[in-house]
């Protein structure tokens, strides 16, 4: 069906996309012409304009993409992934000028470490990852491995980084835990021989390296802060430094420039201009958590960093002042809310922290991070002067939804976290679902709030929770194959519905007679209301769970997203899927169409926001 799909059915108009790898080292790349950057998003790899334009996808791997590497000429772009272990993990090899898959090359398990190019194209170097600690060299041609050797010597630990030399398409460097290696490829014989570099009694662990333009120095960044400078013909040690101040958290990634001095960028976010003499700091910056990407656009006027706070900033040569371009969740996201009547803005929520962004431009207008807690659900009270949310301690907060401001908490609302929200129409109750299973019914009160009930029959985590327009019933879903209808006025269970199934989602359908619920059996099933009978059944994806579900204010569609990374649109009445949308490179996990059928949102598990075109738009 998924194949079938994607080559019949319209596709759905992508808008925006927010979202970054940024925990992928050296994931960000500047490509060749100058005019693009590349980088990594769960499975997906995003080629953007540097200035406005449309984003291309490139769809091929199976898991999240672990390292990307682009040709010297710009025609091809690597990337490598992860995947479970004792599985191939795919090194891809893409034509940039056509924006597909070139060559699938199979060898390494589990991971993917790194990869480069050789200068003129002809060979590309793979470095495994721990499981399968390997060096292969592959020719780009033929799409053929040529050879392979273990990345390290046995006295030392794993190897993390391949950079191939600037002017030999034979000779490239490793280096890793105690290991640093000068390879020199023999074509006729197929064979890679390495060289040990001797660095006397300096121990170190190599994070990331750079070769010099004329192939003369390797200067590697460590984990202990400092850079060394090797010689690369003699493999000696030349100098390294600084003596003192060297960069809190190791030196995570490098790049030289021109005039011979090194931008640094450290674990601990700071991004600094550093002497080719003495490696003193002639400027510095810090950023939001550690630095992982440099990206030059050539000796231009400015060059890009990304960090493991999937954040993207821009920075210029003169002034050295860095330019915030891009935020993003860096973990999965749980949730995305939209108030009701306004399509103005949504909220989403991660690992730790709430995030409001503004609908049509992609900006974060307000961030509300709690430390060390998961926020597991949100929503928006339907006057708009909060957004109420459930984390993963047990507590319920609420929030400004303009500045963020605490304004109240619910203690010990579930022993084992909050796992679902709902709010009723007239603000004054809040009716929560937890990891346990219970369903509880909160009144809130201007200076207090407290238990009116707890209802208990389900057997698992509370998934969903909707609540009927008049503030009477509500619809719980839960794990244990088990949706139930409440009477929340009168605190009992009017309807159950159960089935084969892990229960993710239900709605109801606008007139309220009929609810839609889908889960782990991949089905979308139609409910009476009234007596609980099974309507019909559509089979929704034919190999990954459906996680998520909205139906538009007007009742005749419905959206989908699950596992299998696809956004499908429904008509309700027919039961037929209008639209796709692809590109998410992780599960959807929420959903939501805006109240003026204009806009659909969608988020994955990668962190990434995917901002639709609704393409039913209300018939005025």
């Amino acid at each position: 069906m998924e194949l079938e799909t994607q080559g019949v059915l319209p596709q759905l108009d992508l808008e925006t996309v927010i979202g970054f790898n940024g925990r992928v080292y050296s994931g960000l790349k500047v490509h060749p012409d100058k005019h693009h950057l590349i980088y990594p998003l769960g499975s997906t790899i995003i080629v953007k304009p540097i200035q406005d334009g449309k984003l291309k996808f490139l769809h091929g791997h199976t898991n999240n993409v672990s390292c990307i590497s682009v040709s010297k000429s710009g025609a091809y772009i690597a990337s490598g992934q992860v995947n479970f272990t004792g599985f191939q993990a795919a090194v891809i090899i893409w034509d940039y000028a056509k924006l597909i898959l070139y060559a699938e090359l199979l060898l390494h398990e589990t991971k993917v470490e790194a990869l480069t190019f050789s200068p003129n194209d002809k060979y590309l170097v793979s470095l495994g990852g721990h499981d399968h600690g390997s060096i292969v060299v592959w020719n780009i041609e033929t799409k053929q491995a040529i050879c392979g050797s273990p990345a390290s010597p046995q006295s030392a630990g794993a190897t993390v980084i391949v950079q191939y030399s600037n002017t030999n398409d034979n000779i490239f460097v490793s280096a890793g835990n105690g290991t640093l290696r000068v390879w020199e490829l023999d074509l006729p014989n197929r064979k890679i021989r390495a060289t040990e570099c001797k660095m006397g009694k300096l121990s170190r662990i190599v994070k990331c390296l750079q070769i010099s333009e004329d192939d003369q120095f390797i200067f590697c960044g460590t984990t202990s802060g400092d850079i060394m400078k090797i010689n690369m013909k003699t493999g000696l040690l030349c100098d390294f430094g600084p003596v003192k101040a060297k960069c809190s958290l190791g030196v995570t990634v490098l790049w030289i420039l021109n005039s011979g001095d090194l931008l640094v960028g450290s674990g601990s976010g700071m991004v600094t201009l550093c002497s080719k003499t003495n490696y003193r700091k002639l400027k510095e910056v810090q950023l939001e958590k550690g630095v992982t990407s440099i990206a030059k656009t050539g000796e231009g006027q400015q060059f890009f960093v990304g960090t493991e706070a999937a954040q993207m900033y821009r920075f210029s040569y003169e002034n050295f002042k860095a330019e915030l371009i891009s935020t993003s969740h860096s973990n999965g996201i749980k949730d995305v809310a939209i108030p009701l009547g306004t399509s103005v803005l949504f909220a989403t929520c991660s690992e730790e922290d709430i995030r409001v962004w503004h609908t049509d431009k992609p900006i974060e207008l307000l961030r509300i991070t709690v430390s060390n807690v998961t926020c597991n659900s949100l929503h928006f009270m339907a006057d708009g002067h909060s957004i109420i949310s459930g984390w993963s301690d047990g507590k319920i907060r609420g929030f400004g939804p303009q500045s963020g401001r605490l304004m109240f908490v619910i203690d010990n609302a579930h022993s084992m976290g909050v796992t679902a929200i709902a709010g009723t129409r007239d603000c004054k109750r809040l009716i929560t679902g937890g990891q346990e299973g219970q369903v509880r019914v909160w009144e809130l009160q201007p200076r207090s709030h407290h238990l009116l009930e707890t209802m208990k029959e389900n057997k698992a985590t509370i998934t969903c929770i909707k609540i009927k327009s008049n503030d009477e019933e509500c619809v719980t879903a839960s794990a244990d194959g088990v949706c139930i209808i409440w009477d929340i006025v009168h605190f009992v269970s009017l309807q159950k519905m159960s089935a084969n199934t892990r229960f993710h989602t239900v709605c109801y359908y606008p007139e309220e007679f009929q609810i839609i619920t889908s889960g782990t059996d991949r089905k979308v099933a139609y409910w009476d209301v009234y007596n609980g009978s099974a309507i019909r059944e559509l089979e929704a994806s034919q190999s990954r769970a459906i996680n998520c579900m909205d139906i538009s204010q007007d009742g005749k569609h419905f959206v989908t997203g699950g596992d299998d990374m696809m956004v499908k649109v429904w008509d309700y009445m027919e039961g037929a899927v209008t639209h796709v949308g692809l590109g998410h490179g992780g599960g959807i996990t929420s959903i939501k169409v805006c109240s003026n059928n204009r806009t659909l949102v969608s988020t994955s598990a990668d962190g990434a926001i995917f901002r639709w075109k609704f393409p039913h738009p209300p018939s005025s």
